[in-house]
């Protein structure tokens, strides 16, 4: 090994705290970067000047004064030619997305069908998708520096496996699968989790230590942010919110139990107690949406609450008073400082927020509760997506050499 490949991995580790401190906290001086690095100004500055060299990193304007010199911000350069790819899945429903390394979508999103459930050809369709998208976009692949994907399913992060969809075939686990399919770094993580990736860096969990960010959506999920990180349990499948044993009927769950939460709180819940309603002959718009198949049920459900479909307000609120029953529970457990309600469901806002507020106050014990606020995700359904592509900075891929 030259004299200069040991300076360029002496010197990779910095480079890439730096261009993730960039990227998650936009533009900063070299004092700040100084500080979150814990490097000295002259260090930092030697590698700032040699990302700027590179094109990576070009200077963003001023610091506001405090009182001497002005200081020069730096930030990352969105006209580098370096992009992510994100998808976001559910059980049903697969988005696609192109980032620079600003977080802006550089091409339209794309939305397909793709079940995950009993579907063998899940793997080829997701491959194909990703492939189709990226050939559409005209962006050459030197240029895609990784894909990161936030899936339903047990997943171990560490090894790239998800134990409940796309299961492994022979020796290679989904990640594996993915990147030698597709030809570059693939990420995949747990969506719950993937949002709050998002929350925690972005988001209404950003600073803060403690946070709980349950994702409402087809099924009810939760990424855990515990001391400023995610927190994913022993082997890697804490936050299985849904399936907390709060629910009073004797339905069957997904996973084969009863008394799962998400058996009465959840969007698919939600639009099938409105079917059952409407079958019975309540008057509500849902009858006429639901015939619609450019959107979800579950869309419709929760444009026809924004406007006030009584029926769809209603339906939406019973599910948000059993999610808040849940909540109450993780408050009493974890004590944390904020609940994040993000995913598909927090397009609904105070119709969601009301009943879930209405629930922790009934049920929490009010020292536990008087220091946690319950709010709704900014990002909501564009979240996991988000998230997705930050799993490639994540795992320190922004410098993967695309010229």
């Amino acid at each position: 090994m030259n004299n200069k490949s040991v300076k360029e991995k002496r010197e990779k580790p910095l480079r890439t705290s730096i261009l993730k401190l960039l990227y998650y906290r936009g533009a900063l001086s070299l004092a700040e970067l100084s500080t979150y690095t814990q490097k000295s100004i002259p260090i930092v500055t030697n590698a700032i000047a040699s990302l700027a060299k590179e094109g990576i990193v070009i200077e963003s304007g001023l610091a506001p004064s405090t009182g001497g010199r002005r200081a020069v911000k730096y930030r990352l350069n969105k006209k580098t030619k370096k992009y992510i790819v994100a998808v976001a899945m559910d059980q049903f429903i697969t988005r696609i997305a192109l980032y620079n390394l600003l977080n802006e979508t550089v091409y339209p999103q794309a939305t397909l069908s793709l079940p995950l459930r009993d579907n063998p050809n899940a793997f080829q369709q997701l491959c194909f998708a990703i492939e189709r998208y990226i050939n559409a976009s005209d962006i050459k692949r030197a240029h895609l520096i990784g894909i990161g994907i936030g899936m339903p399913g047990f997943i171990d992060v560490e090894n790239g496996i998800n134990a409940t969809f796309l299961t492994d075939d022979g020796e290679f686990g989904l990640r594996d699968r993915l990147s030698q399919r597709l030809g570059m770094p693939v990420f995949i993580e747990n969506d719950s989790s993937t949002i709050a990736i998002a929350e925690l860096h972005f988001g209404a969990a950003k600073d803060m230590e403690d946070v709980m960010v349950v994702n409402i959506g087809w099924g009810i999920g939760l990424g855990m942010i515990v001391k400023g990180s995610l927190f994913r349990g022993h082997n890697g499948y804490a936050g299985e919110f849904s399936h907390i044993p709060l629910s009073q009927t004797n339905k069957i769950c997904s996973c084969g139990k009863r008394g799962c939460l998400e058996v009465d709180a959840s969007l698919l819940v939600a639009v099938e107690k409105a079917k059952e309603a409407l079958a019975e002959g309540t008057s509500s718009r849902l009858a006429t949406l639901f015939e619609d198949r450019t959107k979800t049920e579950g869309d419709h459900l929760i444009d026809a609450a924004r406007s006030g479909d009584q029926l769809a307000v209603s339906s939406l609120s019973d599910a948000a008073f059993m999610i808040g029953k849940g909540v109450a529970t993780l408050i009493h457990i974890m004590n944390p400082e904020r609940v994040v309600l993000s995913g598909r469901g927090a397009a609904a806002g105070k119709i969601l927020l009301d009943p879930v507020q209405r629930a922790i106050n009934e049920l929490c014990i009010p020292k536990l509760v008087e220091h946690t606020d319950v709010v709704v995700s900014q990002f909501g359904y564009e979240a996991e997506l988000l998230g997705a592509a930050s799993l490639v900075i994540e795992n320190g891929h922004l410098e993967t050499p695309q010229q």
